[in-house]
């Protein structure tokens, strides 16, 4: 019987902006709108693009940039941040920037803050240089950027121009549970890592719909986790196209990070036994295949997670292959091919 919950549910999408073996930045924001402009067309609601930095593979550092960029060049479709790095920013910059895109495309920008600092400690010491915030002002920092969003805040002695009065939602993201008891305080929507960091996940999203508190914001709980996709016509092509991902994934384990390498027939030499346990760990949610293996697996995970809403990831070395996985994720939603 088709799982009905999870046809339609909204699909969405993260990207990393990765810069793949023999190309430059220049190449990855293109194919990045390529892809948001067919996202579009093919009706996923959230297209969100990922703050990090010193990373030879990622090209989305200058986040809000880049959400201008996507934004400028689609017309429906949101698009935002998964996510800004708060502890990295002044919050009053941030609310500036993002009071900036939701001025130029109202009604389509999202805010999604995460407390990590998106890189190594080396590089966070060299963004922040003075800045002394840390994860652990966190909290405090989301309450200042709701207040510069407020119309409330016109009589204050610092204000937010564009920003005060504008509707941006803002979401809490997190791979543990301590994101997860902010956002319920708070009565945010949560979207969690389970792309990368799936230790805590089950455990953050009950925790966090057993103490949402609703708000101004959000009136019920309302979750949404990232996943990795990787669907092509054949189980064959899909693992094929997979090495490129684990390739990416040994090189986070080991330290030696590359740019996004081209598929290779096999993966023996490439990483040893501790590695390929490592990745598959840590890749846990992670589904591989045409459209009934995946349509399978994502059906199963739904029917234990009930996410309001799925954003997925594809690392794959070939622009047009990577939206043809978007395209084969969405035949499996539009044709009923998840199944419970």
């Amino acid at each position: 019987m088709a799982n009905k919950l999870v046809q339609h549910i909204p699909l969405s999408i993260l990207d990393l902006a990765p810069i793949t073996e023999g190309n430059n930045a220049v190449v990855t924001f293109r194919n990045s709108l390529r892809l948001a402009q067919r996202a579009e067309e093919l009706g996923y609601r959230r297209y969100w693009l990922a703050e990090h930095h010193n990373m030879e593979s990622v090209a989305s550092s200058a986040t809000s940039v880049l959400i201008g960029y996507i934004a400028g060049g689609t017309n429906t479709i949101r698009v935002g941040s998964g996510g800004i790095m708060l502890p990295n920013h002044a919050p009053l910059v941030v609310a500036e920037q993002f009071g900036t895109l939701a001025s130029l495309y109202p009604g389509r920008i999202d805010l999604g803050l995460g407390r990590a600092p998106g890189t190594d400690q080396v590089t966070a010491r060299a963004l922040r240089r003075n800045h002394m915030e840390s994860a652990q002002d966190f909290p405090d920092d989301v309450t200042a950027l709701q207040t510069y969003f407020s119309a409330d805040n016109s009589s204050s002695k610092v204000r937010a121009i564009p920003g005060e009065g504008l509707d941006i939602p803002i979401w809490i993201l997190g791979s543990s549970t301590d994101s997860a008891r902010l956002a319920a305080h708070m009565g945010l929507p949560y979207a969690f890592a389970s792309h990368f960091a799936p230790t805590h996940f089950l455990n953050a999203i009950a925790l966090y719909r057993q103490n949402f508190r609703p708000s101004q914001h959000l009136a019920r709980p309302y979750v949404m986790a990232c996943v990795n996709v990787i669907a092509a016509d054949t189980n064959e092509e899909a693992e094929w196209l997979a090495t490129s991902f684990f390739q990416l994934a040994t090189g986070i384990i080991t330290g030696r990070r590359r740019a996004l390498q081209p598929p290779v027939e096999s993966m023996e030499g490439l990483w040893g036994e501790y590695e390929e346990e490592a990745v598959r760990q840590m890749m846990k949610f992670t589904f591989i295949g045409d459209r009934k293996t995946v349509g399978s697996g994502l059906a199963d995970f739904q029917q234990r997670t009930q996410l309001d809403e799925l954003m997925v990831t594809s690392h794959i070395y070939d622009p047009q292959a990577r939206i043809h996985s978007y395209e084969v994720l969405k035949s499996i939603q539009d044709e009923s091919f998840f199944s419970s």
